[in-house]
């Protein structure tokens, strides 16, 4: 009956991976199972207590009805502040729409630039909902390999093959998931020389956990001259201020593609909920202990998680240098990535994601979060060495 009744579009979307586990091992977790849960790109911190003071007062001040469709100015001039001071590109409140979450910013970057056959660069491995996207929206989605030999940065060269005629949109990540990668500062400058000719070609830029890198500094494109105007920053409260539940993101660009942004805005969520944006302005304008609370915190977990996981034999681990994610390398234990992660989560309740989840170059990794306890890290690290001995 409904085979017939969906549209054909639909069939271009997927689902992310990270949801699917995680509702397997809460099955699991409701037959008495116990799992570890590695598979969610959660901060198990708790929002901090000054935002949601923030978000009570601004319910009790009458903050429950419509926002302009684009945000409160003040909160877009909060936003514009924090670009200036984090990211060191100047920016106007006109150029900054806020939405409910990041992914809005993905999608309407997609729907409002592509027309069908026009080819985007994106990361692969990379967060699968970047493909998925640009396949709805009519697009061609063109890998931008990130290997593990080569620490998952960009290979120059093979990034200026991929530029064809039809390229319109190159889409990056830093640091990335699910690799825990960080382009360097000489990686986007040299983004930038290759595009500098190609004036024709936009930068959609996810920096969503540009403020848990581990060691340097990200570079945003959007700061190199000549660049900010074709440059679209995705970012929001999720990651950085353990904000997930909130969905509340936003999205900075040329004031003309704002104007076109909110139209797809007016069209689908009128607007962002409005006691959330009094959050979100108290979380960039307040203290900011607790963002570097928890980098400091995924920073000890990583070291101790991938020195772990190097101790296993036929696992190899990178270092991450940002996020909070570790992308193990299985491929001599002659499992494929999606095996491996069935049978971890089913026979040793470890619960993780299978690297081809993450596109066709994530095969013989797997991702795992540790935005978890240092405790359950390690009941973690012992349950996969005692999976990788059963084999």
């Amino acid at each position: 009956m409904f085979e017939n009744a969906v549209s054909g579009r639909m069939s271009r979307l997927h689902s992310e991976s990270a949801f699917q586990i995680l509702a397997q091992a809460n099955a699991l977790e409701a037959q008495g199972r116990s799992v570890i849960h590695c598979e969610i790109g959660q901060p198990d911190f708790k929002t901090p207590r000054h935002i949601m003071d923030a978000a009570y007062q601004a319910m009790r001040d009458g903050y429950t009805g419509y926002s302009p469709t684009p945000g409160y100015p003040q909160v877009r001039e909060a936003i514009a502040e924090y670009a200036a001071a984090y990211k060191h590109i100047t920016t106007s409140p006109e150029e900054v729409v806020i939405v409910p979450g990041g992914k809005p910013v993905l999608f309407y970057t997609m729907l409002m630039l592509l027309e069908s056959g026009d080819e985007v660069i994106y990361p692969n491995p990379g967060f699968p909902i970047y493909a998925s996207c640009i396949r709805f929206a009519g697009g061609v989605p063109v890998p931008m390999p990130l290997l593990d030999q080569r620490d998952f940065r960009l290979d120059v060269e093979q990034f200026r093959a991929s530029i064809t005629p039809r390229t319109k949109l190159v889409l990056l990540n830093n640091p990335s998931n699910p690799t825990g990668g960080v382009f360097q500062p000489e990686d986007i400058r040299a983004i930038a020389d290759i595009l500098r000719d190609r004036p024709d070609i936009f930068i959609l830029s996810d920096e969503i956990y540009d403020r848990l890198v581990f060691e340097g500094a990200p570079c945003s494109i959007a700061s190199i001259p000549g660049f900010k105007d074709r440059t679209i920053i995705l970012d929001g409260f999720s990651k950085s201020y353990a904000m997930t539940g909130w969905r509340i993101g936003y999205g900075i660009m040329h004031p003309e593609l704002a104007k076109q942004m909110e139209l797809l805005m007016v069209n689908s969520n009128s607007c962002t909920a409005s006691f959330t944006q009094m959050a979100a302005m108290a979380a960039l304008k307040g203290p900011q202990d607790a963002v570097e609370e928890m980098r400091l915190a995924f920073r000890e977990r990583r070291d101790w998680l991938v020195a772990a996981l190097n101790d296993i034999p036929g696992i190899t681990c990178r270092m991450p240098r940002g996020a909070f994610y570790a992308f193990p390398n299985i491929s001599a234990l002659g499992l494929s990535s999606h095996e491996f992660c069935r049978r971890l989560l089913e026979e040793f309740g470890v619960a993780a994601a299978w690297g081809t989840s993450f596109g066709e170059y994530g095969e013989g990794h797997f991702r795992l979060s540790y935005a978890n306890s240092l405790e359950n890290l390690k009941l973690a690290a012992d349950r996969i060495a005692a999976f990788v001995r059963s084999l």
